[in-house]
């Protein structure tokens, strides 16, 4: 049925994309979806669809801003996001820190507790800063965790250097990002571990391209578990407009920071694929949870069975503690 309406969806085949759903073989209908449990930053998901016990960290939003001399010529892009998150206070405590601070302290905890995986959900860096993304290398590969990283939109944004966003997207992704992507295609990627499917989804624009639909849409044909990994959450009812991958209520209309954050003001709606990828996505019946970041603030909804779990800032210490159990 999923296969059929995809092919049905109109204006598909104009973006050829219709041999997406041919290449799909659908995972079982009656695929048993896990329960869950969220204490504090701790994410528990349990079933009989995991085979053996796996534990992910996912951290967003860290904001780091460190530069040096080669960041001279692009200072009049990174003044704002340079001093926006200098000093920041721990989300649980309340006690001063600062990005460098919390993203060092969770990786340690990671190498500490041994975790499977390390997924960094976007925003690591507040612009594509020489100096911040060696520094990142350089902690990745001290705590020796197996991680996947996918960009968010202030990862690749200078603020007012001129372009749309998907040509600096590409870019910033090609001169100064490549090295956290590990050789894996910046828009999209999959990371298997213990039989779980992570597949990592770049929605920085808030958008979704034509490959990342098709993507996902033979990644998620796969016989176990599978997990989204975005950096902007998609689009809930009852949530707001930063909720803003399939948002139908997204658009120039409600695009209130364009001119603060100096960039393109978005389209005036979603893209038919966007807006196919959202239903996409919640129509997968083996797709157990999704990880986002972007908002700044822990939250937790179930749409159509799938659950999705909003990283608290790591900026500000934050990060999601994700174990996947047996039943």
């Amino acid at each position: 049925m999923l296969r059929r309406r995809f092919l049905q969806f109109t204006g598909l085949s104009t973006l050829g994309l219709t041999g997406a759903g041919s290449l799909m073989a659908q995972p079982m209908a009656t695929f048993p979806r896990p329960e869950f449990s969220v204490t504090g930053v701790q994410v528990r998901l349990f079933g009989p669809a995991f085979a053996q016990s796996t534990r992910v960290f996912f951290l967003s939003d860290t904001h780091l801003w460190q530069s040096d001399e080669r960041e001279l010529p692009y200072r009049q892009y990174s003044e704002r996001m340079a001093a926006a998150y200098n000093q920041t206070q721990h989300f649980q405590t309340g006690q001063p820190t600062n990005p460098m601070q919390a993203f060092e302290a969770t990786l340690d905890l990671a190498a500490e507790q041994k975790v499977d995986l390390l997924v960094l959900g976007g925003d690591i860096v507040s612009y594509p800063s020489e100096a911040a993304i060696e520094w990142v290398q350089g902690k990745l590969k001290a705590c020796g965790i197996p991680y996947t990283y996918i960009a968010g939109n202030h990862d690749w944004h200078y603020e007012g250097m001129t372009g749309s966003q998907d040509s600096l997207r590409r870019e910033w992704s090609e001169k100064r990002l490549k090295p956290l992507y590990q050789g894996a295609n910046p828009l999209m990627s999959t990371r298997d571990v213990n039989g779980i499917r992570f597949i990592v989804i770049d929605d920085s624009t808030n958008q979704i391209v034509p490959e990342q639909l098709e993507y996902f849409v033979r990644q998620a044909a796969f016989d176990g578990p599978v997990v989204l990994v975005a950096h902007v959450p998609l689009y809930v009812p009852g949530r707001p407009i930063t909720f803003s991958c399939g948002n139908p209520y997204w658009g120039a209309a409600s695009d209130t920071l364009y001119t603060m954050e100096r960039r393109e003001q978005w389209p005036a709606k979603h893209s038919d694929v966007t807006m196919e990828f959202h239903r996409r996505v919640f129509s997968t019946p083996n797709l157990v949870g999704i990880l986002a970041g972007h908002i700044h603030s822990q939250s937790v909804d179930v749409f159509n069975g799938i659950a999705q779990f909003v990283a608290p800032p790591n900026l500000a210490g934050g990060y999601l503690d994700v174990r996947f159990e047996p039943a």
